[in-house]
């Protein structure tokens, strides 16, 4: 398994799929913001931890095609589902290295990008942990639909639609958690409803995804 996790990192890096695109684009969307909203600084504050959390969202998105189809394509999916190492552990190390690569670096960046949002000062370890706790959720459900779409020809677009809707409840209680924790309100509530749809997609789909590669394997 770590193996698999050195191979895929690398692959990540190398191919320009990783920490670096999921970046760029965070950054162009925070910067992006106060030109088309404006800057009254009233306003940004007030729509800083959603657009924050929307940014990364969708930066996680954009490698979501990259996860399995370059190993469908080569072939080595078919060897993984012949090795010792059963599918559910295949598609977790598959998560586990899409996070490392999109989901952390957006989480160590958020708080630098605030600063260009105008987020209020309490806000910004309730943004991280928000993130830090949200961001595997993404990584979890985008294997899921990328295991759904692997094997389709430009299968990109029909897994943004696929995921996007799963990905709604974490989107609304992680930036809900910042939001509270930027205007000084309890974000309990938000966290524990965060943290259960984390720890409920890291439980349980880990094996759907290996169901539906072994349907797509067939």
């Amino acid at each position: 398994m770590i193996a698999l996790l050195r191979r895929d990192l690398a692959l990540a890096v190398r191919a320009g799929g990783g920490f670096g695109l999921g970046l760029a684009f965070f950054l162009i969307v925070v910067v992006l913001v106060p030109f088309g909203v404006g800057p009254e600084t009233p306003l940004l504050t007030a729509i800083a931890p959603g657009v924050l959390w929307l940014g990364a969202l969708l930066a996680c998105l954009l490698s979501l095609d990259r996860i399995l189809a370059l190993d469908w394509e080569d072939g080595s999916l078919d060897l993984m589902a012949t090795s010792p190492l059963p599918l559910e552990g295949v598609v977790t190390i598959k998560a586990l290295a899409h996070w490392v690569t999109t989901g952390l670096p957006l989480v160590l960046a958020a708080p630098v990008l605030g600063v260009l949002l105008n987020l209020p000062g309490p806000g910004y370890p309730w943004l991280t942990l928000s993130l830090a706790l949200g961001t595997p959720a993404l990584s979890v459900l985008g294997t899921f639909g990328a295991a759904l779409t692997v094997g389709l020809k430009r299968g990109g677009l029909l897994l943004s639609l696929l995921v996007l809707p799963l990905y709604v409840p974490t989107l609304i209680f992680g930036a809900e958690v910042a939001r509270r924790g930027a205007a000084g309100l309890d974000p309990m509530t938000p966290l524990l409803m965060l943290a259960g749809i984390t720890c409920g997609t890291i439980a349980l789909l880990p094996f759907a995804s290996a169901a539906v590669l072994r349907m797509n394997l067939r």
